[in-house]
């Protein structure tokens, strides 16, 4: 809004949010076709962005497909949708949230880049959820008659985000609830919440379609940015668990994200979007 732009943002349930934000708000079950229809084309929108999850209040599950499952669905079900009304309401963009980091292949150099190869044998219980993600990327940029971004979002952090001081994660690091575990060298990317939004006004204003990944310049392992975490937070050292508890207690994508994920670069974005991250977790995990 503050660029000029009318937004018309969908809800479930916060509409006096999205009006304190200057947007007009509308209230549409993501998963009825027709509803989204509606909706979109009564919107006339130039650019349609799809930001929708369903993950508040997701914490250290057993499965992760289970866990996701809603989102997937959203992912698969919620694009198709959403693709569909903007080519009937004549949209000429679309900005679609992706992730950077673990879908990438385990293997190779620690931080990839978008032409690096997502998983091709990804964890037992992380393949629907990978697989929603291949369906929404492939379905974005194969739109006909449109432009389409895909923005491979690091981890979040900052206000409002599960790692914030109030944040369901940063909670769990503060109770050691939230260990290391097995050897902790799998590579994370985060980016700052302002940053990502950033980002995704540059892909609704400008640059070449394609993905990005929106990530800040401090791809690190577990073992450097959870004690970091901690310290933030105010919390105690994490605990470290042996490999196989973690896969036992967490199951087997919990311990490949401890062990074997890849951090991503923000190279591309910098040199096709026109962007940068202005914040670093080692500087601001829960900072204003």
């Amino acid at each position: 809004m503050e660029r000029g732009h009318h937004v018309t943002g969908s809800t479930r349930s916060r509409v006096d949010e999205l009006r304190a934000l200057g947007a007009e708000p509308v209230v549409v079950d993501h998963l009825d076709a027709a509803a989204v229809r509606d909706v979109v084309v009564r919107a006339e929108p130039d650019v349609v962005v799809h930001q929708l999850t369903a993950l508040a209040g997701l914490g250290l599950g057993r499965n992760f497909d289970k866990a996701f499952a809603l989102t997937n669905r959203l992912r698969v079900e919620g694009t198709d949708h959403l693709i569909a009304a903007a080519r009937v309401a004549g949209a000429r963009r679309l900005v679609w949230q992706s992730y950077a980091g673990w879908p990438y292949a385990r293997e190779g150099s620690a931080v990839k880049s978008e032409d690096d190869p997502l998983d091709r044998q990804p964890p037992a219980d992380a393949r629907e959820t990978l697989a929603a993600i291949r369906h929404l990327e492939a379905a974005v940029l194969g739109a006909p008659d449109m432009e389409g971004f895909v923005l491979r979002y690091g981890g979040f952090y900052g206000p409002g985000t599960s790692i914030d001081k109030g944040g369901e994660h940063a909670e769990l690091v503060r109770k050691r609830k939230f260990p290391i575990g097995g050897d902790g060298t799998g590579v994370w990317s985060f980016v700052h919440i302002v940053d990502a939004a950033n980002a995704t006004v540059a892909a609704i204003e400008g640059g070449r379609p394609g993905i990005y990944n929106i990530v800040d310049d401090d791809p690190a392992p577990v073992t450097e940015w959870l004690p970091e975490l901690a310290r933030q937070v105010g919390g105690p050292e994490p605990r470290r668990l042996p490999a196989w508890l973690v896969r036992l207690a967490a199951g087997p994508q919990s311990l490949s994200m401890m062990t074997r994920v890849r951090g991503a670069t923000n190279a591309k974005a910098a040199r096709d979007l026109g962007w940068r991250p202005d914040h670093s977790w080692r500087e601001s995990f829960v900072a204003a």
